[in-house]
């Protein structure tokens, strides 16, 4: 058998980055044979990430690039906030956010996502992704809230001030909505919601010939007032106490395209 020696442990370490005692062991497993012994930890380390594919991540980083016409968001999650910040982890997050800006698939990265999975023992997902191109006249915006990154959105518009538009990439962040208008709501989401409505005790409380609209104002109110973009109230009553669509309006703004994510 191979004497493994502390060096051949530190080669194979520098190499994987997977532990010391993980790495003594491929190479005693595989007599030295070093190849064979980043198979196997690369083997090892996929089995691994597939176990932990069901675990839910409820930490990460949302990272944002926009440069001249191109914009791109990416959200990567984990599952605990050390891993969060850690090197290795942070460079993957970073390695899709590029990627994705330069007109990628995060998938290409499916096999290092993988092995960084295995490496650190966590469920690594990258759960969101988007790029974005303006086009003649349209303006890129973004905001991040710092320093945990764990919420950002960027914006694509028309018209107005900067600033204004800036602060609808905020708003996005704040209020987190489904859809950006009501329909694009699907129709049984829409019943389903209403059923529950109507079955609700304080509905059912009510006179009957006035409860289809109660339904109705709740309906507007609390489902498309909190999912649809353009009908939520504006997140500063300094500025506006209207909805999203009367901020625009009011501002000559127009939303091209957006996108939020957020791992928490």
């Amino acid at each position: 058998m191979t004497d493994i020696t502390a060096a051949m442990v530190k080669e194979l370490r520098d190499r994987t980055s997977a532990g010391m005692m993980d790495c003594k062991r491929a190479l005693q497993e595989t007599d030295g044979d070093f190849d064979e012994a980043v198979k196997l930890l690369r083997e090892r380390g996929m089995a691994q990430a597939a176990k932990r594919a069901g675990r839910e991540t409820t930490e990460g980083k949302v990272g944002v690039m926009v440069r001249d016409e191109v914009g791109a968001i990416v959200a990567v999650a984990c599952e605990t906030e050390p891993v969060s910040n850690n090197d290795d982890f942070l460079a993957y997050g970073e390695k899709v956010l590029r990627t994705v800006f330069e007109g990628g698939d995060p998938a290409q990265l499916e096999a290092e996502r993988v092995e960084l999975a295995g490496r650190l023992g966590e469920n690594i997902q990258v759960v969101g992704a988007k790029r974005l191109q303006a086009g003649d006249g349209e303006q890129l915006h973004f905001y991040v809230h710092a320093p945990a990154n764990k919420v950002g959105a960027v914006v694509l518009t028309r018209g107005g001030e900067p600033e204004a538009a800036r602060s609808l990439a905020l708003h996005l962040t704040y209020a987190r909505p489904t859809y950006r208008t009501r329909d694009e709501v699907p129709a049984e989401l829409v019943e389903a919601e209403r059923e529950i409505l109507a079955n609700s005790d304080e509905v059912r409380s009510k006179p009957e010939n006035v409860r289809e609209k109660i339904v109705e104002g709740q309906l507007n109110k609390k489902f498309y007032g909190e999912s649809v973009l353009m009908e939520q109230t504006w997140y500063r009553p300094d500025e506006s106490t209207g909805s999203v669509a009367q901020y625009l309006n009011e501002r000559g703004i127009e939303l091209v395209d957006y996108a939020w994510y957020a791992v928490a």
